[in-house]
């Protein structure tokens, strides 16, 4: 199979910014547990910097007792009470679901229980509900995914393990097309794939291997998702994370984590919008 090209760092000019009066957009992020509760916070950090309002939300009853602790060192997001989500989910531009969703609720154990079958209950209830909003699912919730659960225009933020769960052997070009989504398979070369084309975008180095800096990314990706298309949103999301990443590299090697990730990616986007 012909290899898909490599993504064009001048597409990051094509990202809407705002003029005037103009917005960034809202959007609302759902995730987080009683394991995984810094996930989505890594998520709205970067986002938070990026769009005009970000709302956060939770089932699990811990993690708003966190996410009201953080508020007093980050300021810039809306923690929203669980029974409260729909209205927010309802006048956002974007939707994140699923970091720090628990698929299991121990490590290792490979049997649907009360963890499984929640994440699942929550992930395949808000997108049903919500078929026409711009989502992107990531982590838990796309360990439970259904196929047909996927909304037309979803943005899929899967590693390889994820991605063979949902999608088994068929090639992420011919998935994207058949379920008319865009695919970010995340890899020492991220492939990003949308209705039916790809582009490859390489750079990253093994610092970023560590735990949230798939969050990161997802963060990003929604906020640039709530004002531009899918396909653009994803791709640039993924090229500037690596360029982030290679950025701290060149600083202190792979001494840096999720949270000096999620500080230097907006300083990358603005940075790349300068120049275009």
């Amino acid at each position: 199979m012909e290899r898909a090209p490599l993504f064009n760092p001048a597409e990051v000019g094509k990202l809407f910014r705002p003029e005037g009066e103009s917005k960034n957009g809202q959007i609302t992020i759902i995730g987080g547990s009683e394991l995984f509760h810094g996930a989505p916070l890594l998520s709205l950090t970067v986002a938070s910097k990026i769009v005009d309002m970000v709302y956060f939300s939770s089932p699990d009853t811990s993690v708003g007792e966190v996410a009201n602790n953080i508020k007093s060192k980050l300021f810039s997001f809306i923690w929203v009470p669980w029974e409260d989500v729909d209205k927010y989910i309802e006048k956002s531009d974007a939707i994140l679901m699923g970091p720090g969703f628990m698929r299991y609720r121990r490590e290792g154990q490979n049997v649907q229980d009360d963890a499984w079958l929640h994440t699942r209950k929550v992930t395949q209830g808000f997108l049903e509900k919500y078929k026409d909003k711009k989502w992107v699912i990531d982590a838990g919730s796309l360990q439970v995914l259904e196929k047909d659960w996927i909304p037309t225009g979803a943005i899929l933020t899967p590693n390889k393990r994820e991605y063979s769960m949902l999608f088994g052997d068929i090639d992420p070009v011919e998935a994207s097309k058949k379920f008319n989504c865009t695919i970010v398979l995340k890899g020492v070369v991220d492939k990003v794939c949308s209705n039916g084309e790809c582009v490859e975008v390489a750079g990253g180095n093994a610092g970023m291997a560590k735990g949230g800096t798939g969050d990161t990314l997802a963060g990003l990706t929604v906020a640039l998702y709530a004002k531009n298309e899918a396909s653009l949103a994803a791709s640039c999301a993924s090229y500037i994370t690596k360029t982030a990443g290679d950025e701290l590299y060149g600083k202190v090697r792979t001494n840096f984590n999720a949270d000096d990730l999620a500080q230097q990616v907006p300083q990358v986007l603005g940075r790349l919008q300068e120049q275009k």
